[in-house]
């Protein structure tokens, strides 16, 4: 249930890889992503990536972190196959099988799965409503939401440098606030709802980065990369920190459980 078209290209995907990690389209790669489901007990169990990529952090869920069985879906037919290479490498097409879906509702029935994962994809999601109530249907009672996306700290209209931040992301963002992302889980029947600003982490982090690709490193990222287009990526980087140091821009860890089958109000 992701609303993307094709995000990135393979010289988008060769950048962010070379600042996060191979297989890793997001920021913090590996660490981050695990950080995510931090206390969570994903032994046996059951779990569907949201917007998987290229696959790297749905081996990480099965490899590292104990999940019996995971399915990645995402939209790209690039990226699933992508996808489905690394699984193989991995050694894990036993426990980890990648689809290509279409936007809309999930193609799972009801209680299917015992965690629904996502790291930074669900921002290209519009209907955040709609997406906490399918979550909500797929999970099996006492389980759990566990994601990172991309907020707004407000559901007014975002300020000249936001909008100068999503322009040069050129990206189909849709952020909802953390008033919104509550409302909507709650609303959805979920219980344990907790939301965790992640601003001032990602805030060092995109400054380090900057950091890093305006530093030394410049004449190779320039050689592998183009000029033209590390210019690029340098004026989104500093349009991005903008809004992150005013905080208009909050990353965000969501978490939420359905209740188990006596306080199901679904």
């Amino acid at each position: 249930m992701t609303e993307q078209d094709l995000l990135y290209d393979d010289s988008h995907i060769r950048f962010l890889e070379d600042i996060w990690g191979e297989g890793y389209l997001s920021p913090g790669g590996a660490e981050e992503a695990a950080s995510v489901v931090a206390g969570l007990d994903l032994s046996g169990k059951r779990v569907l990536d949201i917007g998987c990529g290229s696959g790297a952090i749905s081996v990480l869920l099965a490899a590292e972190l104990g999940a019996g069985e995971v399915i990645g879906i995402d939209v790209e037919a690039e990226v699933c196959a992508a996808a489905r290479k690394r699984v193989a490498a991995a050694g894990l097409a036993d426990r980890v099988t990648i689809r290509q879906v279409e936007p809309g509702p999930f193609d799972f029935p009801d209680q299917s799965f015992d965690l629904v994962y996502s790291k930074d994809s669900i921002i290209h999601i519009p209907d955040k409503e709609a997406l906490a109530l399918e979550v909500f249907r797929v999970l099996r009672p006492g389980g759990w939401f566990a994601a990172s996306d991309w907020l707004i700290a407000h559901d007014d209209e975002p300020s000249d440098e936001m909008k100068a931040y999503i322009a040069a992301e050129d990206l189909e963002f849709a952020m909802a606030s953390p008033v919104r992302y509550r409302r909507a889980l709650l609303e959805a029947g979920f219980a344990e709802v907790n939301l965790t600003n992640r601003n001032e982490w990602y805030f060092e982090v995109a400054t380090a980065e900057l950091a890093w690709m305006t530093g030394p490193e410049r004449a190779r990222l320039d050689a592998e990369h183009g000029a033209d287009f590390m210019a690029e990526q340098e004026a989104t980087w500093r349009a991005m920190i903008r809004v992150l140091e005013s905080g208009e821009h909050c990353p965000h860890h969501l978490r939420a459980r359905r209740p188990f089958a006596g306080n199901d109000t679904a």
